[in-house]
């Protein structure tokens, strides 16, 4: 009886592999700890007060002496902060001040924190989707997913919206400042639309979400801006149709996490004028997997198994997944759904690509 021979190890090959499996563990363990400091305003203590001892820190923070310099021991080993010996002091440089401590500016991360913690506290309900299929329901998730998701996009909107995507869809701006009725399929908790009330006070606006939590939030976000009697915020899902009909419609990562992504875009195609525009940002991916090699893609891929992929498949539905709904697949879906034209608007943007859609 002959036996197949296993093939040689390549030892620094398993070796490199090790390095790399210790890196992205150590790599986890830092992105909770981070998300901790977040929480309890740690590096914004760091960066609004200076450099502190263990005992100050807890002092100035009103934590634990011990767990602060645990927590400042792990941040300076992972390089988050600096550690200088002779005084025993910890500090936030001035360059990581805008990725952990700038609350909604552009590069912050606090909200991706939350948001991953969040997105792993029903990890038993998704290893039993795992041996049995379906998913995990939004309801699994706490309020960590959804303030961490708020605060992560509300730089998009902040620093994006009106400074890029906007001026990039020169139709779409001339049909808010004319005064334009726009709906947003998906609104979360209404960023989006109360940005662009604050800018177009000539429009209208309706926000759209299946999730009651987001839309009582968004409501209330609504009336403190002031914007309450242009934008208004409903419970509903889209993919059963829109009531009304709409000169703009936007969805904002939205479509990949749809149950039923086919359903929308029908829904949206019927719902928007002929003469309108339907704006669609969604993952900047490829189809190919190849392509999404590397550490965002990765991270794109786990988003998808820990919400975006699981709370659609909880509903039976498609699962496109974070990485589902590439330029190729939006293409091919708005033309099954009866649109006419797919604009790629040019962005330097990693993680979103935006189109441009017209019936």
């Amino acid at each position: 009886m002959m036996t197949t021979a296993a093939p040689a190890l390549d030892q620094a090959r398993a070796d490199a592999f090790l390095s790399t499996v210790l890196e992205h563990t150590s790599a986890t363990t830092t992105t909770v700890l981070a998300a901790i400091g977040d929480r309890l305003g740690l590096f914004a203590d760091l960066a609004e007060h200076g450099p502190a001892t263990p005992a100050e820190l807890a002092g100035r923070a009103a934590i634990d002496p011990r767990y602060a310099r645990e927590w400042l021991s792990a941040l300076a080993s992972a390089g988050y902060l600096e550690y200088a010996p002779e005084d025993g002091r910890y500090a936030l440089p001035p360059e990581h001040v805008a990725v952990l401590a700038e609350e909604r500016g552009p590069h912050f991360f606090g909200g991706v924190h939350q948001m991953l913690v969040g997105m792993v506290k029903p990890i038993d309900l998704l290893v039993e989707a795992f041996r049995s299929g379906g998913g995990v329901p939004q309801s699994a998730y706490d309020e960590d997913i959804w303030a961490g998701m708020d605060r992560f996009t509300a730089s998009w909107f902040d620093h994006l919206l009106l400074q890029a995507w906007i001026p990039g869809m020169p139709r779409v701006r001339a049909l808010l400042e004319a005064g334009a009725e726009v709906a947003d399929v998906g609104c979360g908790r209404g960023r989006a639309l109360i940005r662009l009330a604050q800018a177009f006070p000539r429009s209208r606006f309706v926000g759209f979400d299946v999730f009651a939590p987001s839309v009582e939030r968004a409501r209330a976000f609504a009336a403190e801006a002031g914007v309450a009697d242009r934008v208004r915020f409903e419970v509903h899902d889209g993919a059963a149709g829109l009531p009304g009909r709409y000169d703009v419609i936007t969805t904002f990562d939205v479509v990949h996490d749809a149950v039923d992504p086919r359903g929308l875009l029908r829904a949206i195609r019927r719902a928007v004028r002929e003469d309108g525009v339907y704006v669609c940002l969604d993952v900047n991916c490829s189809h190919r997997v190849e392509e999404n090699a590397g550490p965002l893609g990765s991270l794109l891929y786990g988003f998808s198994i820990l919400y975006c992929m699981t709370t659609s498949l909880a509903g039976a539905g498609e699962g496109l997944g974070t990485c589902g709904f590439s330029e190729t697949v939006v293409r091919d879906l708005c033309a099954a759904a009866g649109f006419r034209g797919v604009r790629l608007v040019p962005l330097e943007n990693p993680f979103n690509n935006l189109y441009e859609i017209t019936p």
